[in-house]
């Protein structure tokens, strides 16, 4: 570990360069992938830097609808629609000894559109550094957890040490608009021993994060003048009645589930739109919800079962909603994660955290989903969640990064690499 510690101070001004050469190069969705995406010249950059560490095979995955289409037909997970035109997945592998285990670390190079305009203090695609932060769109959601795993490998290589085991790297797109990057990915049959999920923690680790399930309800009523309302159904008023009984069905939960590491489950209310003007009673309402749930404990089929059954017994019990019933649809859903803390895969990874930072990492869970769902629940591989970067920043104006905690986890991913792998000294 000594020697480690040694070689990541000697070239952490080269580690830090690569992640900001990473950040300078726009790589923004569009419309959440569904206007398409521009990871191409991001891709195009973690080829030629793989190719220059000498990875023993280099991969490219083009995204294709009908793999998503699947994705959604056999778990449930799928964001259907989106423009995939120059958009592919790269896999790297760095081979390692016979025998040892594999360990595949996950990160996405796709991130949310910035402009100056929005409030940034300086270009949001220019990366500059104050003291131990680094400034710049995609530094901390989540290029430095991609350039972190990367530059763990070549650590160990400037290092002089063999890999006890495979290193696969990926580097997926389109995962800002629900992870169809890692879908892409896992329905292709990309497996390991162990996942690493790099997105950033906050210097914690966690093992389990919220199922979602995006709903919209769609109200009509009949619409007049409010001085004859008699005359008229006010669809806003249907709807109110729906969101007190959700609300209900929402306290039910709250009694009934408890997690560990997670808040309990609910049901937010985001966007209510109806009616024209004061004096017309509304024709039409409408209104649009992300349910939390918890995994294991729940699932996306039982929240879709009560959520439409909560709506479906109010229309019944109002003769105009039984007659014009509400509209239901589903725009994005994600399954939850867990993982259990006794896995081998897991006790490992604390082990590497100590000898790394000489204490304990602290676990916990996320109210966010993020792509170790998918590596989880579909790949069935044994996964973490932990990388440099805030939560909070995510998404932000002024994103940034700790350049700290972006070479700390080098070294702690390399650690784990040797660990996991079964290095012998």
């Amino acid at each position: 570990m000594n020697k480690l510690k040694e070689i990541l101070e000697q070239n952490k001004e080269e580690y830090i360069q690569k992640l900001a050469e990473l950040v300078a190069i726009d790589t923004h969705d569009i419309a959440h992938g569904i206007g398409g995406g521009l990871e191409k010249a991001g891709q195009e950059y973690m080829i030629r830097l793989f190719q220059n560490m000498n990875a023993s095979k280099i991969e490219t995955d083009d995204m294709k609808e009908s793999v998503i289409e699947a994705c959604l037909r056999k778990y449930q997970e799928g964001n259907l629609g989106h423009d995939q035109t120059d958009r592919f997945n790269v896999y790297a592998t760095f081979a390692g000894k016979k025998g040892g285990k594999s360990l595949l670390f996950n990160s996405h190079i796709d991130v949310m559109p910035a402009r100056k305009e929005d409030g940034w203090t300086c270009d949001p695609y220019k990366p500059h550094i104050v003291g131990d932060k680094m400034y710049g769109r995609g530094t901390a959601d989540m290029k430095a957890g991609l350039m972190a795993s990367t530059m763990a490998v070549k650590l160990l290589q400037d290092a002089g040490y063999e890999l006890p085991g495979d290193v696969i790297i990926t580097s997926v797109c389109d995962e800002e608009g629900g992870g169809n990057g890692s879908m892409q990915a896992v329905m292709s049959g990309l497996k390991a021993d162990g996942v690493i999920n790099c997105e950033g923690t906050s210097d914690e680790l966690i093992l389990a994060h919220m199922g979602w399930v995006f709903f919209k309800v769609d109200f009509v009523g009949r619409p007049c003048h409010s001085g004859t309302k008699k005359s008229g159904v006010s669809a806003i008023d249907k709807a109110i009645k729906v969101i007190q009984a959700l609300n209900e069905k929402e306290h039910e939960w709250l009694l009934q589930y408890k997690h560990p590491l997670l808040p309990a489950p609910n049901l937010n209310i985001g966007v209510i739109q109806g009616g024209t003007a004061g004096s017309t009673v509304p024709g039409e309402c409408s209104f649009s919800t992300c349910v939390h749930f918890i995994p294991n404990q729940m699932s996306h089929d039982q929240v879709v079962a009560e959520f439409t059954d909560v709506v479906n017994r109010v229309a019944k019990s109002d003769p105009w909603l039984e007659k014009h019933p509400p509209v239901i649809s589903m725009y994005q859903a994600g399954n939850g994660f867990e993982m259990d803390a006794e896995n081998s895969f897991v006790t490992t990874f604390c082990d590497a955290y100590q000898d790394a930072m000489e204490k304990k990492v602290k676990i916990v869970g996320s109210p966010s989903g993020c792509d170790s769902r998918l590596w989880r629940n579909i790949a069935d591989c044994p996964t973490i969640q932990f990388g440099p970067g805030n939560l909070s920043e995510c998404h932000g104006v002024d994103e940034w990064v700790s350049l700290e905690s972006y070479l700390q986890s080098i070294l702690i991913y390399a650690e784990t690499i040797l660990k996991w792998g079964g290095f012998q000294a």
